[in-house]
């Protein structure tokens, strides 16, 4: 398990992260999904539980302080995880969430960053309302509407065409996707993360937030939330469109490898891990979010075969 300090100051950091800007977000839905690894796989080994603590302690520390810029900000990392306690739980705090939340729902944005903090933000709510205060929700509703005027995020296309806005791509209709319901949109989330994971791609999050965001709605649709859940199907299937436009950079930049060990083994944990590229971040709440969509498919296959390719993304 998974202290609950970190569930607090996880609910602090989203809450505080307006200050900073919505990126700034990454740090506490880091420490959510790590808290909520622990609610959701108790059955893990102790030394897993032990190695993610050990990467949330490292976040608490500013090891991965790209998120903003602390002297524009006029705060610090540490700033960011101040408690915001006291007065009465807000009874409707996770509608109030949602609400905020649907105001960038229109379209993707940010790679999803919307739906994924919001989802892990309802979630903590729902689930421990003592930690709804009124600062705290008023921050929350702050950071989700600030999403508004969000980019889709971008891509790299290679050293002749090179960053695009998302905006700036124009898909074709067989490049165009288009789900039929919750299920197909987690199957095929699964089956991209199979067949793509060891293929060196870069921008639009990468599968690390296709995975986050596809998990995030399954999180709105479990926490009675489907009317966004379905409206967020839409921006998540442009998500995929634009991934699948996205070149084979490995040339240019090195190929992917795999992990050595599956991050359910502790042995995982005691390995020299990466740290760049935001990894110290996106790798627990990749964790997080891959199991979220794999327990829901059905088809063994499919999910071992998923499976296997996720080390490429926890390497």
């Amino acid at each position: 398990m998974v202290g609950y300090e970190y569930l607090e100051k996880g609910v602090w950091g989203l809450a505080n992260a307006h200050r900073a800007g919505p990126l700034a977000g990454h740090l506490g839905a880091a420490l959510l999904a790590g808290y909520f690894l622990g609610e959701d796989h108790g059955d893990w080994p102790a030394g897993v539980f032990a190695g993610i603590q050990s990467e949330l302690d490292r976040i608490l520390r500013g090891e991965e302080a790209i998120w903003f810029n602390p002297r524009q900000a006029g705060l610090t990392v540490g700033d960011l995880f101040k408690p915001l306690a006291g007065g009465r739980p807000v009874r409707d705090a996770d509608r109030q969430i949602a609400a905020a939340l649907r105001t960038s729902m229109d379209r993707l944005r940010q790679s999803g960053h919307n739906v994924i903090f919001g989802s892990l933000a309802i979630r903590a709510v729902q689930d421990h309302p003592d930690l709804a205060t009124p600062r705290a929700i008023d921050g929350l509703v702050r950071l989700m509407r600030q999403f508004a005027t969000q980019r889709q995020g971008r891509g790299y296309y290679g050293k002749a065409k090179g960053w695009k806005y998302g905006h700036e791509v124009q898909l074709t209709d067989s490049q165009t996707v288009h789900y039929r319901d919750l299920s197909d949109m987690l199957r095929r989330t699964l089956d991209e993360t199979a067949r793509m994971a060891g293929v060196h791609r870069r921008g639009f999050g990468g599968l690390w937030h296709l995975i986050n965001h596809a998990a995030g709605l399954l999180e709105l649709h479990r926490r009675g939330f489907r009317d966004l859940a379905e409206l967020g199907r839409t921006a998540h299937a442009r998500h995929l469109a634009l991934l699948r436009t996205l070149p084979d950079v490995s040339a240019e930049f090195g190929a992917y490898t795999a992990a050595a060990h599956d991050p359910r083994d502790p042995a995982y944990w005691k390995d020299m891990l990466k740290r760049d590229e935001a990894r110290l971040t996106h790798r627990i709440k990749t964790l997080y979010g891959f199991f979220a969509i794999a327990e829901r498919v059905s088809d063994a296959a499919a999910r071992r075969r998923a499976e296997h390719a996720f080390l490429y993304l926890m390497a």
